[in-house]
């Protein structure tokens, strides 16, 4: 072997070898990049698998354009062929049943009896393995690459790399680098060495360039020399131009780390001028696609596009995959929009999913609804059904996530006692499982709705517990101070027999409301200052009453009116002989769901503690209060609702 090298090199040009320095590092021969001034040279990597391949052909190869095996080998007999490709109808055939396997040994079972493919064909089905073996950044099974059928394949990728196509060749490398072989094996680098040479020929088309371009950068990271000179040939192109699937592919590209920092500003813009002129012959693989990349690069200020995509998504809403839907949903939640017939088609979906469709995808969903406060019965109804029967496969994120969203809402469904004994169930058995701040928001969430955990509210208030809040140095954030707070007030007003820890004062906040995340609104400045006009004229001066008045129970008052025993309004200064006071919730959209006129759990909740604390609440919705259109009817409207049983004389 070691006499036959020189002559092996003379024969075969194209194939490169493997040498080991005198460090014990493999260096690479007769490779492009060694040769290009300023390229770096393919970096070994902690946990790479090796494959190792032969690169000698015996006298016994079968002299053609496809590429043979050993006559007595045992590798099963496969082949690669160009001469003769499979037709297109018989390549889709093949790839359907590649996407139907669920496992690699089902892929290698397809293999077995095959005994010419194409490239592609080939390239695809190491894809497949690697979609069905990849977990995280390795192989669930690394002993699949020992198998025949993967060796026959990768030995005669090897083999034949100068004769593949550009489009199997440059498949074949992502497949390898998703399989994770040694960059420095002799496959890999046959085929970096390979498709340098094809970029340089400038013929590679754009889906071909973003693949090549996924590869390497997989390979060495974004500060390949081969990857930027992928992206100057794309940005050479117009955009403008392009196929739907070649502007997904760039997107795509963009998406896995190369578009990072701002880079490639420019190209980008030019792909959303080009996407919104496209976007409605986009389906469903497109618009999650293509959503899910906006996400990663950051582009909030596209946002005529999202709204183009959302509802483009309308029409793909009962075809879009699990994973897709997934995808979708959570990119309309990171930009915050939502569109009505989007929730339409939701509405009319879940139900047929609720049961079937991976945990995570669900949970999605109702969290696109908590997010966008949409109160569906419809959808709250299906997810709360299939939940009694799914939880215990559901991640303990999970269950707390899907329990918030009827939290929040402050919706409970009609099997309400199903759902919450299972919740009770997985706490008692997974309690352990919950991560602290999970089991706070689950724990909060089920106060929001009148469902009390006093069995688990013992364990919260231990100082364990809280020292397992505290981040790292920076202690207990505000929000979860006040969900304790909220969790200790619930305790000792509803639960008077609750007999265990209770929470210290130092963990505790004086107020719910904050400028950020709070467990109050805001009062809507525009209602409020037309409630105080009419409260004016009703009292007859300002002094009268009370403007967000922050009470010793933490909560805020819109407006608070003080009585003496015998009925009569004190000034808002006055601290005796206080006999009732009357805490007025101006109520805004924003304390509603968005589609219903349904309070959010946590205004519920106030108004609930409020008239356990000895408040008279009188509640003024937005909702009725717009339809009141001179000062007469205002002031009429505020002495019916505050003095419901009082003749007001005229003054």
């Amino acid at each position: 072997m070691i006499r036959s090298i020189p002559l092996l090199i003379q024969r075969f040009p194209s194939t490169r070898l493997l040498r080991s320095s005198s460090a014990g590092q493999p260096s690479c021969v007769a490779c492009p990049c060694s040769r290009s001034p300023g390229s770096r040279q393919l970096q070994p990597r902690c946990g790479i698998r090796s494959l190792t391949t032969t690169i000698i052909r015996e006298p016994s190869f079968v002299a053609s354009s496809s590429v043979g095996l050993h006559r007595d080998s045992e590798i099963p007999r496969l082949r690669l062929t160009q001469l003769h490709r499979p037709t297109d109808a018989e390549e889709r055939a093949f790839r359907q049943r590649l996407d139907s396997c669920t496992s690699s040994r089902q892929v290698l079972k397809l293999l077995r009896p095959v005994e010419i493919l194409s490239d592609t064909m080939a390239a695809a089905a190491l894809h497949r393995v690697a979609d069905l073996e990849q977990e995280g950044k390795s192989l669930k099974d690394p002993t699949v690459l020992e198998k025949d059928i993967i060796n026959s394949l990768c030995l005669q990728l090897e083999q034949d790399s100068g004769r593949l196509t550009d489009a199997g060749l440059v498949s074949a490398l992502l497949a390898c680098t998703r399989l994770f072989l040694d960059p420095w094996s002799t496959l890999m680098v046959g085929l970096v060495s390979e498709s340098q040479e094809r970029l340089d020929r400038g013929n590679m088309s754009i889906d071909q360039l973003c693949t090549l371009g996924q590869a390497m950068h997989a390979i060495e990271g974004p500060g390949c020399v081969m990857l930027e000179q992928v992206m100057e040939d794309i940005q050479k192109q117009e955009p403008a131009q392009w196929r739907i699937s070649d502007l997904i592919a760039v997107y795509r590209l963009l998406q896995g780390g190369v578009g990072e920092d701002g880079k490639y500003r420019d190209l980008l813009n030019a792909m959303h001028t080009h996407a919104l002129s496209v976007t409605s012959r986009m389906d469903p693989s497109a618009v999650s696609r293509l959503l899910s990349a906006l996400v990663t690069l950051n582009q909030t200020q596209v946002m005529p596009l999202v709204i183009n995509l959302c509802k483009q998504a309308v029409r793909h809403v009962p075809h879009f995959t699990d994973e897709e839907l997934t995808l979708v949903v959570g990119a309309l939640m990171y930009f915050g929009h939502s569109d009505h017939y989007f929730v339409v088609a939701l509405e009319r979906y879940v139900p047929t999913m609720a049961f079937a469709s991976p945990p995570e995808t669900v949970t999605k969903v109702m969290q696109f609804f908590s997010q966008r406060n949409i109160l569906s019965p419809t959808v709250f109804d299906a997810i709360a059904e299939s939940f009694v029967y799914r939880a215990d496969e559901y991640s303990t994120s999970q269950v707390a996530r899907q329990i918030m969203a009827f939290g929040k809402l402050g919706y409970l469904p009609p099997n309400a006692g199903e759902v919450f004994r299972k919740v009770e169930t997985i706490l008692h058995t997974r309690f352990s499982h919950f991560q602290p701040r999970t089991l706070l928001n689950l724990l909060h969430a089920c106060v929001l709705v009148e469902r009390f955990p006093v069995n688990f509210v013992s364990k919260v208030f231990s100082s364990y517990f809280l020292q397992q809040l505290q981040d790292q140095g920076t202690g207990i954030d505000r929000i979860v101070l006040a969900q304790l707070t909220q969790l200790y007030l619930t305790v000792k007003l509803e639960c008077p027999f609750y007999q265990g820890p209770t929470l210290l004062p130092k963990f505790r906040v004086k107020s719910f409301l904050m400028s950020d995340r709070s467990l109050e609104t805001l009062v809507d400045g525009h209602l409020y200052n037309s409630v105080k006009t009419g409260l004016i004229e009703l009292l007859g001066a300002r002094s009268y009453f009370g403007s967000k008045v922050l009470t010793p129970y933490c909560y805020t008052l819109d407006v608070e009116i003080k009585l003496d025993e015998e009925g009569f309004v004190l000034t808002a200064s006055q601290t005796d002989d206080v006999y009732k006071r009357i805490a007025l919730c101006i109520d805004g959209p924003k304390r509603f769901s968005t589609n219903t006129r349904h309070l959010l759990g946590k205004e519920a909740i106030k108004q609930r503690h409020l008239r356990l604390l000895g408040y008279e609440v009188v509640q003024i919705p937005y909702y009725e209060f717009d339809q009141l259109q001179s000062m007469t009817s205002v002031v009429e409207y505020l002495h019916q609702k505050i003095f419901p049983h009082t003749y007001r004389l005229s003054w």
